[in-house]
């Protein structure tokens, strides 16, 4: 509950973020905000239950695993990160008939620099919980 929490606030800060650094007309919105969450609910799944499992079982069986085993799990792997770059390309022909280019290239700043804060500010506590 509490690690839902935490995520249901990060996801709150990033929509804050990306609201008022794209400033989205009232049309733009309401076109932007269902295919980004779309485009968003498709890669987090990609990321966090596809990449995320064959990392670990890399991990997990690295000392032990078999040349054939190590190849499928990089073509899993290939497999997944593919499905994630069309996405990405997907999403971005989509916005360009819902926003301006340049809002695209801003968000892809801004998303960028939101992982960017995110990570430092897990640094930081990760620091000062060793303190």
């Amino acid at each position: 509950m509490a690690q839902n929490n935490k995520r249901e606030r990060i996801k709150a800060l990033k929509v804050s973020l990306i609201t008022e650094k794209l400033d989205l007309s009232e049309k733009e919105a309401q076109q932007f905000w269902p295919v980004y969450n779309a485009y968003e609910k498709e890669t987090s799944k990609i990321r966090f239950e596809d990449i995320r499992s064959i990392r670990k079982e890399i991990r997990t069986n690295i000392e032990t695993m078999s040349d054939d085993k190590a190849d499928k799990l990089l073509n899993r792997l290939n497999k997944a990160e593919d499905s994630m770059h069309n996405l990405r390309m997907e999403f971005s022909n989509k916005l360009r008939s819902i926003i301006p280019s340049k809002k695209i290239i801003l968000l892809k700043i801004v998303e960028e620099d939101f992982k960017k804060k995110m990570l430092h500010e897990y640094k930081k506590r990760k620091k000062e919980q060793g303190n």
